[in-house]
């Protein structure tokens, strides 16, 4: 029996592709390697988002090659998509670049107008299933593609326009995977069904019907403007008050040079009203450090943003020029050191409100799911992704329990087993 091994990198989203290219192997009588290097088939699935990514996709594939010398090596993912014929070209030590999920065949991108858009290739990784879940959780990508065009994102370029799935195939998706907990994905989440002509409450029907299957539905990547009231009402309702908004910044001149919504006054104002409904909601953002034009001004609006605020969580990544996009176009590039130095700035005021938010719940009852032996999470924290809370390993794999916290470190806590 031939075996394979399939690696992942960048984004949940390639998680939930990696699962489904799983599931076409082992549907075609292979079996899964216990390492690369017995494997005969080597799958990387790449990441293509920001210059760092795309190198640590080369790297990978590269030390692949070096470790599985006799298998076939093949790169699939937002590399193969956007590059094509290109990385093939450049990487001869790859077998084979093979695209997947959207109407593209390698090296053309959607907007090639001699393709029909109805075209779609062989398989379609969107739509196909995949293996039960081994964690309690599961990634569950619920479309694909973007029609925004922010001006930093190359994403619509290789992925396509937005083609949500149905709410039918995710549910049968969910209830297959044998999951405590969806986390539903998308490049643009709360836009979901729009692209059916479902308008603007696309996401909150299917929300619903999740939820009357998994004890946990979590929402990643929810675009600020979309944030409506009765969207809020149902996150909060799912027992995951858990808002991960993607602001980028908060400077209004600054998101418009984005091609984005939204300034920092709104942004404060809608998490006050979120509190306000749901003391106990928890909040994730990503913030772009560095982008074209960004002046000190707006640079100290971010963090005054984000001390007064106080985000339980935030990422902040350094502008990276992408081509073919608008912001390649801008004049006011900053310079890298002084990029690099924000960031550490920010970093450095976030790392200390989370440390803050993570004591606050030393002494506390919480409830959480314990992931493997050891590791669990409440709501607090969306897997791979935020801290984690460690529990006796005695506590059971998969199911709900008490524990009280009794420390923190950092972003992680320590909790103890409630006396029965």
């Amino acid at each position: 029996m031939r075996r394979f091994w399939v690696e992942t990198l960048g984004c949940p989203k390639n998680q939930v592709d990696s699962d489904k290219i799983t599931g076409l192997l082992v549907r075609d009588g292979m079996a899964v390697a216990e390492a690369p290097e017995e494997a005969d088939l080597v799958v990387v699935n790449t990441c293509a988002f920001i210059e760092e990514a795309r190198q640590e996709s080369v790297d990978t594939v590269l030390e692949l090659r070096s470790t599985a010398s006799e298998a076939e090596l093949v790169i699939t993912g937002c590399m193969a998509e956007r590059y094509g014929a290109e990385l093939a070209e450049a990487l001869p030590e790859v077998d084979r670049v093979a695209g997947f999920g959207v109407p593209v065949s390698i090296g053309a991108k959607p907007s090639d107008s001699s393709r029909s858009p109805a075209e779609l290739p062989s398989f379609d990784l969107l739509n196909l299933p995949r293996p039960p879940a081994e964690a309690p959780w599961a990634y569950v990508k619920i479309a694909e593609g973007c029609d925004r065009r922010c001006g930093y994102c190359a994403i619509p370029s290789f992925r396509g326009p937005q083609r949500s799935r149905s709410v039918e195939s995710i549910v049968a998706e969910v209830e297959a995977l044998g999951v405590r907990e969806a986390v539903l994905v998308a490049q643009d989440l709360a836009s979901y069904g729009r692209d059916q002509g479902q308008g603007e409450r696309g996401i909150i029907p299917l929300v619903e019907s999740l939820r009357r299957r998994v004890d946990w539905v979590r929402l990643l990547y929810l675009y600020p403007s979309d944030l409506t009231d009765p969207l809020i009402d149902v996150i909060c309702s799912t027992d995951v008050p858990y808002f991960d908004l993607s602001l980028q910044h908060v400077s209004r001149p600054l998101l418009a040079r984005m091609r984005r919504w939204g300034d920092g006054d709104r942004f404060a104002a809608r998490i006050a009203e979120i509190r306000q409904r749901q003391p106990e909601a928890v909040f994730r953002s990503n913030f772009i450090v560095g982008y074209p034009g960004e002046t000190e001004a707006d640079h100290d609006a971010l963090l005054e943003f984000v001390e007064e605020v106080g985000l339980d969580w935030c990422g902040f990544f350094t502008y990276s020029a992408e081509t073919g996009t608008y912001a390649t176009t801008l004049d006011g590039q900053v310079p890298a050191e002084l990029a690099a130095e924000r960031r550490r700035e920010l970093a450095e005021v976030q790392d200390a409100i989370t440390v803050s938010k993570r004591d606050q719940l030393i002494g506390r009852e919480v409830e959480v799911l314990v992931d493997t032996p050891g590791l669990a999470r409440s709501y607090r924290e969306a897997p791979e992704i935020d801290g984690i809370v460690s529990v006796p390993d005695h506590l059971a794999v998969g199911q709900f329990h008490t524990v009280r916290v009794t420390d923190a470190m950092g972003p992680d806590v320590m909790a103890e087993a409630m006396e029965p």
